[in-house]
């Protein structure tokens, strides 16, 4: 499903060029659930936003469901973002002045879905994170844990190949965490391929896989004791 080639990340301001991430190599297959680790600089979050196709690497290749994206312009990446890949942040990300089902519904609105379909599918997000009984109240109302289960409802109403989470038990604490690193772990049993950032050697031991960033390099890679085989996928879909 992911395949970066040389990735090279760098920035530049005020003429000093700063590298954050240098010749990347790494795969993911369909059905993974892996996670990206490391300290605080090292990388980790642009990596994720290139996956994610919300930035673009400065040099080398990377491919996405057999699309080369590398140089994709902004327009191309939204268009292939939307309906493959979900999103769910520290931060929640959800919209104050919608209820917990018109923030659900919005990326529904955005890839055009009909009313009956749109009905359906929200009520079955909501129910599949166990937050439906709160559907008319606003974020604001709600505790932190109810607001990341709304945002993986939002994250995942779209059947979205891919689920990128960054951070996603940086504001909870451990029950709700770990109620939330149960849930991802359900919809990768279901057969989403998530990739998540984390600070957490806990949360990280749910994954099937453990990169370790260090200086935008990876330095190690270690595989976990999985709980399930990841299904066989055709080579078209790596």
């Amino acid at each position: 499903m992911i395949k970066t080639t040389n990735l090279r990340k760098s920035y530049r301001a005020d003429e000093v060029e700063t590298t954050a991430l240098n010749n990347v190599n790494l795969e993911i297959q369909a059905g993974e659930f892996v996670s990206i680790m490391g300290p605080s600089g090292c990388g980790k979050s642009t990596l994720l936003n290139i996956i994610g196709l919300l930035d673009n690497p400065t040099d080398g290749n990377y491919h996405f469901i057999g699309n080369d994206v590398s140089k994709m312009n902004e327009r191309q990446r939204a268009q292939l973002r939307k309906g493959n890949i979900g999103f769910v942040f520290q931060s929640f990300n959800l919209i104050d002045e919608l209820t917990v089902w018109e923030n659900v519904e919005l990326p529904l609105l955005y890839l055009g879905v009909s009313s009956q379909e749109r009905e359906e599918r929200v009520s079955a997000a909501l129910e599949r994170v166990n937050i439906m009984h709160r559907k008319s109240h606003f974020p604001q109302q709600l505790s932190g844990g109810q607001q990341q289960r709304v945002a993986v409802a939002r994250a995942v109403v779209a059947s979205p190949k891919l689920i990128l989470a960054d951070e996603p038990t940086g504001n909870l604490d451990s029950t709700h965490g770990e109620e939330i690193m149960k849930l991802l772990t359900e919809l990768n049993e279901a057969g989403a391929t998530i990739a998540m950032v984390t600070h957490s050697p806990a949360d990280a031991e749910y994954s099937h896989r453990i990169i370790h960033l260090f200086d935008g390099h990876i330095v190690t890679e270690n595989f976990m004791a999985r709980k399930y085989a990841i299904p066989h996928v055709d080579e078209e879909e790596n």
